[in-house]
């Protein structure tokens, strides 16, 4: 299995002594034991008695490269010129790479075990929700927010823990803002409603597209940029994913919002990835437009946008 090592990334190496040692050759000797490419490892602190290792690597870590290896990586770091080791140096880590000074017998049943742990704790970690709405009309009261409280009942009825988030204004940067807190407190799934549309105060997707860069971004319709209050070429949903988490955008219409979490609902019931999800949401929605704007150009006459 892998590990995702966005933080406690960083390795001690303690009771250690240096003479002229080529710190590159250190960092890529460790990377190369962690089953890393060279470069992925830098020297990022050194001391008389200490050096300080950080992991760069942005995908996930092998976790069977690194249980159990201190043993290993401190006889390859012995090995280097100018290196010298003490019979009490040792390796830790506050983060996952702590596994790396684990003695262990059975290497196998360490590793399920862990696996059953990860497993448990993204299940938990999906089954906290965040609900933003979007728009200046919420902000300023002219309208009653009756997209959030069916939102949340949808969920919670499916045994999610739903906390309702604050109103996001029809600025990207606040978006994204409020994003990326979300995703720092934990919440697996992460909804927005409002902001989908071809009005420059229309941001939610744009500031999905910016946190994930892969983001599946489908059009639900086209239309001529430029013409109206159209200053984009057309509507689209977002969902994207950072870590264990996923950011979805919903429309602001209600009844596109009672066509569109069904599809959701089915979607995380299933374990959809973010394309699956996207396109099956701007389907849905598509056929609605297609009722209504018949003129208009849909999501099946036209390739998705992946942004």
């Amino acid at each position: 299995m892998s590990l995702n090592l966005l933080t406690k990334t960083e390795l001690w190496v303690n009771n250690i002594t240096l003479q002229n040692a080529n710190l590159t050759v250190m960092a890529d000797t460790t990377a190369r034991v962690l089953g890393l490419e060279p470069g992925e490892v830098m020297v990022v602190d050194v001391r008389p008695h200490h050096i300080t290792f950080d992991v760069l690597a942005k995908d996930d870590l092998q976790q069977e490269n690194i249980l159990g290896k201190e043993a290993e990586l401190l006889e390859a770091l012995a090995e280097i010129e100018g290196v010298h080791l003490e019979e009490d140096t040792y390796i830790h880590s506050n983060g996952i790479l702590g596994q790396i000074a684990m003695d262990v017998e059975d290497t196998d049943a360490i590793l399920n075990k862990v696996s059953a742990m990860t497993d448990e704790i993204r299940k938990n970690v999906m089954k906290r929700v965040i609900v933003f709405p979007t728009g200046f009309e919420l902000q300023q009261g002219l309208i009653e927010d009756t997209n959030t409280p069916y939102i949340c009942r949808m969920l919670e009825d499916a045994g999610y823990r739903t906390t309702v988030g604050e109103i996001m204004a029809d600025d990207l940067a606040d978006v994204v803002n409020k994003l990326e807190d979300a995703l720092n407190r934990g919440f697996g799934l992460i909804i927005t409603s409002g902001g989908v549309g071809a009005e420059d105060k229309d941001k939610t997707v744009e500031a999905i597209c910016e946190i994930d860069q892969e983001a599946a971004a489908p059009y639900i319709v086209k239309f001529q940029k430029g013409t109206g209050r159209h200053v984009k070429d057309g509507v689209r949903i977002g969902v994207g994913t950072e870590g264990m988490s996923m950011i979805v955008s919903l429309p602001g219409p209600h009844d596109e919002v009672e066509l569109a979490m069904p599809v959701l609902m089915r979607g995380l019931a299933e374990g959809w990835g973010k394309t699956q999800l996207a396109e099956s949401l701007a389907a849905v929605l598509a056929e609605k437009w297609r009722k209504n704007c018949p003129h208009a150009h849909h999501h099946d006459m036209h390739k998705p946008s992946e942004s």
